[in-house]
């Protein structure tokens, strides 16, 4: 009986070696040395300060500056320890009420737009966290944020362009816009 669990606290502690140190830290090297971006968490430095991630959304109202999704996170927006979807369907009163209250928001500060509102900037992401709105989404936004900004339209165009991702491997998904990264390609445009 001695012998076999002897046997087990070896292997125990083989394993524990293995799976609870020595991999991680292969991995953790492997991701320093390969994907160093990605594995100091996709940083976005702004001032060189960190901004946020290029990977979660972060919360935007003011109206000089392009919004995103909406978040369906819990407690604060883009809460990414809470990351999932609100599960609210389309026959559901509450996703309703919050697409109508974002779209008088969206026409509150540009009345004067009458295009349609792309359906991202008035509904949240799968995860609540997404950072991208469509191409559409951020030319909605395009004319608004030139005139606050006392920019020409056609610059901000211009930075939407130079901002755009395109689809995953040239086919997958659509192009998106980072709204963090182009919120800060605006500042530096407009100081």
């Amino acid at each position: 009986m001695f012998k076999q669990i002897k046997s087990a606290l070896l292997v125990f502690l083989v394993l524990t070696v293995i799976t609870g140190a020595a991999y991680p830290l292969f991995v953790t090297v492997v991701a320093r040395v390969f994907f160093p971006k990605q594995a100091q968490g996709s940083l976005i430095f702004q001032d060189g300060k960190p901004a946020g991630s290029s990977l979660i959304g972060q919360p935007f109202d003011d109206p000089r500056y392009f919004w995103g999704r909406l978040s369906a996170t819990s407690s604060f927006p883009y809460n990414a320890v809470v990351s999932s979807g609100s599960n609210i369907g389309p026959a559901n009163d509450l996703l309703r009420k919050n697409v109508e209250a974002r779209i008088k928001r969206l026409k509150e500060i540009d009345p004067a737009n009458s295009a349609p509102i792309p359906v991202d900037l008035v509904t949240a992401s799968a995860s609540g966290l997404d950072p991208h709105i469509s191409i559409a989404g951020a030319m909605y936004q395009a004319g608004r944020i030139a005139r606050l900004r006392g920019m020409p339209e056609n610059k901000v165009v211009d930075l939407i362009k130079k901002n755009t991702r395109g689809r995953f491997l040239g086919v997958i998904g659509e192009p998106v816009v980072n709204v963090l990264e182009l919120n800060i390609e605006l500042d530096k445009q407009n100081k």
